[in-house]
């Protein structure tokens, strides 16, 4: 269906592959339109419970297409400014899916690949993955991909990388927080696999919730309205039928319809 991915369904989880290795899944006009289009489709998909973003070949992603940069710098503002909305978006649809969201990362996450990453909920990487926010080398800024990285490793870091555009090891990338889990390349899969297994667990709608729910309260102080709107929240979530289905589940020992569905 898409002519920049291959997506595989399994067992309620969803492997969005980036397929252009002969150029590293770089990203042009193409591969962002079909992203957003898959994310669009796969997050209205109630039998997919879990996506994963992928790469094919050597790197998850080498970021923007060189022959695609060059056209936008020769386009005139009015197009520049269309292809860097469309980008924006992508970010923004596959930050915003509903369901867990997992990046495997097996080599480079460059520039816009390391946006990707940083857009996923979780970012599992291969110890021989390598990040960079590449950009100014290129006298550009990491502009879209700027408030999923930011978010992943802080202002503080951001201050270093996105200036020095220095490569960043998998090994840093644990450290500094945009990577969760950073593991031998022959355990990629089977550690994506550990953390899928995990998520399967969760009740859908509650795990939508909860990502709506880091987003309401992250770096807002503790006020009178944010300790109201967590009380709003769960007293709402309290009365649905999957919260009464897990409690259920719970105290008959019995897996939840959700886990027993798959």
């Amino acid at each position: 269906m898409y002519e920049t991915l291959e997506i595989v369904v399994a067992q309620g989880v969803a492997t969005i592959w980036m397929n252009r290795p002969d150029v590293h899944n770089a990203f042009n006009a193409q591969l962002i339109a079909d992203i957003t289009a898959a994310c669009r489709q796969l997050d209205a998909d109630d039998a997919v419970r879990v996506v994963v973003l992928a790469g094919r070949g050597k790197s998850f992603s080498a970021g923007a297409d060189l022959n695609w940069m060059k056209a936008a710098g020769e386009a005139s503002v009015e197009a520049n400014l269309a292809d860097a909305r469309k980008l924006a978006g992508m970010l923004r649809t596959l930050s915003e899916m509903r369901k867990p969201t997992i990046a495997r990362v097996q080599g480079a996450a460059l520039g816009g690949g390391m946006g990707l990453a940083s857009a996923c909920d979780i970012c599992v990487a291969s110890d021989k993955a390598v990040f960079a926010t590449s950009e100014v080398k290129f006298g550009i800024i990491p502009s879209a991909i700027s408030p999923y990285v930011i978010r992943a490793i802080g202002e503080r870091q951001s201050y270093r990388y996105f200036q020095s555009a220095e490569r960043i090891s998998a090994q840093r990338a644990g450290e500094i927080g945009l990577a969760h889990e950073v593991v031998a390349a022959e355990e990629l899969d089977a550690k994506v696999g550990e953390i899928v297994t995990a998520l399967l667990q969760g009740g859908p709608k509650s795990q939508g919730a909860a990502k709506d729910l880091i987003r309401a309260v992250a770096n807002r102080p503790v006020s009178d309205e944010v300790v109201e709107d967590t009380a709003q929240r769960i007293a709402g979530l309290r009365a649905t039928p999957e919260a009464k289905e897990g409690l259920d589940a719970f105290l008959s020992k019995r897996p939840a319809a959700w886990v027993s569905a798959q």
